[in-house]
C-alpha cells in the first residue's frame, strides 16, 4: 500500500485559495437531497399515486438518469460516498457507525473544494457526516446535534413553541423525544409502522426549515458576486413517516382520509405479496414479526397498517416536492436560475411496500431495486438538454467529478482523488460515459447491476450472515422480472451470466483500493455489531 502523507491535502488546499471575479460569474450549485426517496414515486415515472408536480417540471425540463443507483444503501456511508468521491470499501465506511478511519481523516469534501475555489458552502438539514466528509461548510444548520453554525431545527422549532408536536412525531419510532427537545427523554408511544399525523403547521416541519433557509440564501446571493454551493437536505420521505394532514387527504384508503382530492385507492405493488420465504433471512424474519413498531406479521392481517404507511410516504415526498417548487420559485424571481445548476437525488430508497416490506431492512436488503436505485435529476437553464433521460448506469459516486468538471473546479492534490466518473457528456452532449455495470457494496452484501442482470453477493468477514449462506445468493433478471420477485440464481441457462458478474466484482474489487478493510473487519467480526440508527 502507499504512504499517503496526512499534510499534503490541507497545503494544496490553502493554495487554491482564491477569489472569483465577479465577472466570471461561476454557476451556484444547489444540491436538493432527500432521505430514502424511492426511484419510483414520482408522476413523471407514471406512479400511480405519487403527486409531484415540480419534481415533474424539473425531469421535463432537465436530464434524467433512470439506472442511477447509491453505493450502498445505508444513509452515512452513501452520503460519505458522496461528498468524498470514495466507494465505502475505499473510506471505511459502511453502515451508520460514527468511524473515524484513516481515509476519512484524510479526504477532501467536495464542499472544501467548492470552499477553496471562492464559494460560500451551506448545508441545510439532515447531513449524517463524519469527519473530513463534513468539514468546508461555510455556514450550516442541521436537524439536530452541535453540528450547526447558530443553532439547528430541534432548538428552533422550540423557541417557535412546538417542541411538544415535533417530539409526538419523533416518538412516533424512537418512543420519546429527541435531544435538544425542550422535553427531552419525554415518553410517549411509538406508532404502528411509524406512521401518524403531524400536528406541526406546515411551515415548522424539517422539510420547510430546509427549504427557506435555502431560500434565504438565493436572496441573499442574488445581491452578491460571491457563488454558492447550498446542500438542501431533507429529512423525509424517511421514517418516522408524520405527514401532514393537507397532504394525507389526497390519498384514499389512509385511516385519516380520504379526502377531496383522494384520487382512488393506493395500488400495491406487484411484489406486495412475494412469500416471505423468497427473502433474505433477516426480511423474512421482519416480515413475520408482529411486535414493536415494524409489526409487518401484523399489517399482513390487516392491509390497512400498510395502506396508511403509504399514504403517509406519499404525502412526505408531496411536501418535499411542494418546496422544491418553492425553490425554483425563488431562483426566477431573483434572477438566478439560468447561473444555477439544481440537482434532485436521495441517498438511498424505501420499500413502500415492495416485497411486502417497509422502510429499509438492515441485512439483505442491499440488492432490490427500491433500496439501491435514486432518483437523479439534473437541470440548468438554457444548459443542459430539456426532457433528455439516459438510461445507462450512473451512481451517487458520479456527482463529485461531474460537478468539479461542470463548474471547473481546480483540485487539489488529493491522497484519495474521486473514483466515480463525470456525467458531463451526457448532461452537456447527451454522450454515454460507456458504463456496463456498477456496484453497489455494504458491509454485509454487493450487488453487481448490468442492464438487465443483477447479481448479489454474501460477504465476508460477517458472523451476522451465517444464516444467509445458507439462503443462498440471488440473480434477478430485469428484463422479464422487473419486480424481482423470481431469484433465478439456480437456473443452470445463467451459468454464464452469473461468471460474468462475478468477473466484473472481482475487477471491482481489483481496481477499487480497500484502504478501510481493516478497520472493515474490525466492525464486522465484532458479534455485537449492528447497524446504528443516528440522526
Amino acid at each position: 500500500m502507499a504512504h499517503y502523507s496526512p499534510h499534503i491535502c490541507t497545503a494544496a488546499l490553502l493554495s487554491l485559495s482564491v477569489g472569483v471575479s465577479a465577472q466570471e460569474r461561476q454557476p451556484n450549485v444547489i444540491l436538493l437531497f432527500s432521505d430514502q426517496h424511492n426511484a419510483d414515486v414520482f408522476g413523471w415515472t407514471g406512479h400511480p399515486d405519487a403527486i409531484t408536480p415540480n419534481l415533474d417540471r424539473m425531469a421535463r425540463t432537465g436530464v434524467v438518469f433512470n439506472r442511477a443507483y447509491c453505493q450502498d444503501a445505508i444513509s452515512v456511508a452513501s452520503r460519505t460516498s458522496l461528498f468524498t468521491g470514495l466507494y465505502p470499501r475505499t473510506t471505511g465506511i459502511l453502515d451508520n457507525n460514527k468511524s473515524e478511519t484513516e481515509v476519512l481523516q484524510e479526504a477532501v469534501s467536495l464542499q472544501r473544494i467548492f470552499q477553496v475555489n471562492g464559494y460560500a458552502t451551506y448545508a441545510f438539514g439532515k447531513r449524517h457526516l463524519f469527519g473530513k466528509a463534513d468539514e468546508g461548510w461555510t455556514f450550516c444548520r442541521e436537524h439536530n446535534g452541535k453540528n450547526s453554525t447558530d443553532y439547528n431545527y430541534v432548538e428552533w422549532i422550540g423557541e417557535q413553541g412546538y417542541a411538544q408536536e415535533f417530539g409526538e412525531d419523533w416518538a412516533a419510532e424512537f418512543g420519546e423525544f429527541p435531544k435538544g427537545n425542550k422535553l427531552e427523554g419525554t415518553k410517549y408511544p411509538k406508532a404502528r409502522m411509524g406512521t401518524r399525523p403531524t400536528k406541526l403547521p406546515a411551515d415548522k416541519t424539517m422539510e420547510a426549515f430546509s427549504a427557506r433557509n435555502t431560500i434565504e440564501i438565493i436572496r441573499k446571493h442574488a445581491r452578491s458576486n460571491e457563488p454558492f454551493f447550498c446542500f438542501t437536505s431533507f429529512y423525509r420521505p424517511h421514517q418516522p413517516y408524520t405527514a401532514l394532514p393537507e397532504y394525507l387527504a389526497h390519498y384514499d384508503n389512509a385511516a385519516w382520509g380520504p379526502g377531496a382530492n383522494a384520487g382512488g385507492p393506493i395500488a400495491i405493488p406487484p411484489s406486495f405479496r412475494q412469500p416471505a420465504s423468497d427473502l433474505p433471512p433477516a426480511l423474512a424474519r421482519q416480515r413475520t414479526n408482529e411486535k414493536g413498531i415494524w409489526c409487518l406479521g401484523l399489517a399482513a392481517k390487516d392491509e390497512q397498517l400498510y395502506r396508511d404507511y403509504m399514504a403517509s410516504y406519499y404525502a412526505l415526498v408531496e411536501e418535499i416536492d411542494h418546496w422544491v417548487g418553492e425553490i425554483f420559485a425563488a431562483l426566477e424571481e431573483e434572477g438566478l436560475a439560468e447561473n444555477t445548476i439544481v440537482i434532485y437525488a436521495s441517498d438511498h430508497g424505501d420499500f413502500v411496500g415492495a416485497h411486502g416490506m417497509i422502510e429499509k431492512c438492515a441485512l439483505g436488503h442491499n440488492v432490490y431495486e427500491e433500496t439501491l436505485r435514486i432518483p437523479l435529476i439534473c437541470y440548468w437553464k438554457g444548459k443542459f438538454p430539456e426532457g433528455y433521460a439516459s438510461d445507462e448506469l450512473v451512481g451517487l459516486i458520479d456527482l463529485f467529478p461531474t460537478l468539479v468538471e461542470l463548474v471547473g473546479l481546480k483540485l487539489p492534490k488529493m491522497s484519495y482523488p474521486p473514483q466515480g466518473m463525470s456525467l458531463a457528456k451526457p448532461l452537456l452532449k447527451q454522450k454515454s460515459v460507456g458504463r456496463d455495470w456498477i456496484v453497489s457494496e455494504n458491509w454485509s452484501q454487493a450487488a453487481v447491476i448490468t442492464s438487465d442482470r443483477k447479481l448479489g453477493i454474501w460477504l465476508d468477514p460477517a458472523p451476522v450472515n451465517r444464516d444467509f449462506r445458507s439462503f443462498g445468493e440471488m440473480l434477478f433478471r430485469r428484463e422479464d422480472d422487473p419486480a424481482e420477485i423470481r431469484n433465478v440464481f439456480h437456473d443452470p441457462d445463467e451459468r454464464r451470466q452469473i461468471a460474468k458478474l462475478r468477473k466484473y466484482y472481482e475487477k471491482f474489487i481489483r481496481e477499487v483500493p480497500a484502504h478501510g478493510k481493516e478497520e472493515m473487519k474490525k466492525i464486522l467480526s465484532d458479534k455485537k455489531h449492528k447497524p446504528q440508527r443516528v440522526w
